[in-house]
């Protein structure tokens, strides 16, 4: 499958992820042809913290051949069954023609590279670690209890990548709270040889111009993070 993505790609960074670096535990893996030496596409079904039951589906389809693609789907996700998909911008019509589409959301991918970042002193940012994973937070008094009112942690770390989740209160927006937790986990993860990520909807201007202004830029990478169920 490696001649399919590039690693060090930010492309391929989020599919090489869950194909290459999630547990072993969590992920399956369904290749075409099956069991060849050289596969021309695959999906992996992967167990993530978005939903107990419903997988998340990333992959690389040999797009050319729809009925080479519709099987290899149809493999990973049975018919009447549903899963979350983060789908290239290149597949979506195959995957909408294949499947039926709950939801779908747009996301613009941007990557910060290690000249640009323009980091923050904020005394207000402390880390709170989840599940291994690093995370940082702003905490404030809320209804009498100190409550993370911003949080940014990582939704999957590769060899070469982290992608950025980042979690404001909506009654503390626009306090530079969400901007000092992004930044504080981008500066760890460039110390740690990583480039950050950030995938954002297109529409979501404040969340865009957070990520700019910490030096973050548009890889023009185009994904869909949809909610699907294969067809019968």
């Amino acid at each position: 499958m490696r001649h399919l993505v590039d690693e060090w790609s930010a492309a391929d960074a989020m599919v090489a992820y869950y194909a290459f670096h999630h547990g072993a535990d969590k992920t399956y893996l369904v290749t075409s042809p099956p069991a060849a030496e050289r596969a021309e596409g695959f999906v992996t079904i992967s167990r993530t913290g978005i939903d107990l039951f419903r997988p998340l589906l990333t992959m690389r389809l040999p797009i050319h051949d729809l009925a080479q693609s519709r099987e290899l789907l149809m493999q990973a996700l049975p018919p009447g069954q549903e899963a979350f998909a983060a789908v290239p911008e290149s597949h979506l019509p195959l995957v909408r023609a294949l499947c039926e589409i709950q939801s779908e959301e747009p996301l613009n991918l941007y990557a910060l590279p290690a000249e640009r970042f323009k980091p923050l002193i904020n005394v207000l940012v402390t880390r709170e670690d989840e599940h291994e994973m690093p995370r940082f937070v702003v905490k404030q008094v809320v209804n009498g209890q100190r409550t993370a009112v911003a949080a940014a942690g990582l939704n999957w770390l590769s060899p070469r990548f982290g992608e950025i989740a980042v979690r404001t209160r909506p009654e503390y927006r626009q306090k530079g709270f969400g901007r000092g937790v992004v930044a504080t986990l981008a500066e760890y993860l460039l110390a740690h040889g990583r480039v950050p990520l950030y995938a954002v909807n297109p529409s979501n201007a404040p969340s865009i111009y957070l990520a700019e202004s910490l030096g973050f830029v548009d890889t023009a990478v185009r994904e869909w993070m949809l909610e699907v169920r294969m067809r019968g």
